[in-house]
């Protein structure tokens, strides 16, 4: 166990065994450590992904797309980052940065990389001038989407990694990103108590940002300590929220792209075609 005293050396190095559970998935350098190149389908857009948080996102807005009746289609590819998939040449070449979800729009005449889940978002959703909000709001939206994408890792990386993955427990972290998650969740809460959705009457992407990141530890499906612990229950109008987005047909196909836990009827580790969710637990 380390030692709660610990000073930090005059020059940090590298231990691969630190970490805790994702140790395996971070690296101090960037770039390919792996010389393999991805798969691709037949569809424009091919998505490179996991159905983490920031996964889902992008899953979020091409399946609320199809549902609009916009004449889309994609490949969804596994990247297993617990297997270091994301350091392969082929994977770094469309994020340099190494993290999921990555995707290549091959709609034109070159192909396009687009990296980070919010310039997913952003991109696609232009792309097809839909759950952008209208003009009069759409400064609303951005700013709600920019807000997701600057404090998620917060969240994640701060409160989740402390409280739950690192390999030992201690009060200062766990403290410092347990106030912080439930500031951005008052935060939201607040919004949503006077608005519909976070940039008002619409459901846009900023909705789809944040919908992945709050709707776990609001339904305890995989956080349900967490939950207890940080009394999600006091957050009535973000509780209203989720609920509401989680009905939509297009979020529950969405929560299972990429998906490799859970029960199999829940699960679809690759997505190729609409027909794929045949059978799935919708």
């Amino acid at each position: 166990m380390a030692d709660p005293t610990y000073t930090p050396p005059e020059v940090w190095t590298f231990d691969a065994e630190s970490g805790g559970r994702f140790a395996s998935i971070n690296r101090p350098t960037a770039g390919a450590q792996v010389e393999k190149e991805l798969p691709r389908g037949k569809h424009p857009f091919q998505l490179y992904s996991l159905a983490t948080p920031n996964g889902v996102k992008a899953n979020l807005i091409f399946e609320e797309l199809i549902e609009a009746g916009h004449d889309l289609d994609y490949d969804a590819w596994l990247i297993n980052i617990g297997e270091g998939e994301q350091f392969t040449s082929g994977f770094v070449a469309i994020n340099p940065n190494s993290k999921i979800p990555a995707l290549v729009d091959h709609t034109g005449k070159k192909p396009i990389r687009v990296f980070e889940s919010g310039a997913i978002l952003l991109h696609v959703a232009e792309k097809f001038g839909a759950f952008l909000g209208q003009p009069e709001v759409r400064a609303e939206m951005l700013s709600w989407l920019f807000w997701q994408v600057g404090s998620g890792p917060f969240i994640g990386g701060g409160f989740g990694h402390f409280y739950a993955y690192a390999p030992e427990k201690y009060e200062y972290p766990i403290n410092r990103y347990a106030m912080e998650t439930k500031r951005l969740f008052d935060v939201a809460d607040q919004r949503l108590g006077e608005a519909q959705f976070l940039a008002g009457d619409e459901y846009t992407i900023a909705d789809m940002a944040l919908f992945p990141w709050y709707a776990p530890f609001v339904t305890g499906h995989i956080y349900n300590e967490a939950t207890k612990f940080l009394s999600i229950h006091e957050y009535e109008n973000v509780a209203r929220w989720v609920h509401e987005i989680y009905a939509r047909p297009a979020v529950k196909r969405a929560r299972m792209v990429n998906k490799t836990w859970g029960e199999d009827d829940e699960q679809l580790p690759e997505r190729h075609a609409r027909t794929d969710f045949e059978g799935k637990a919708l």
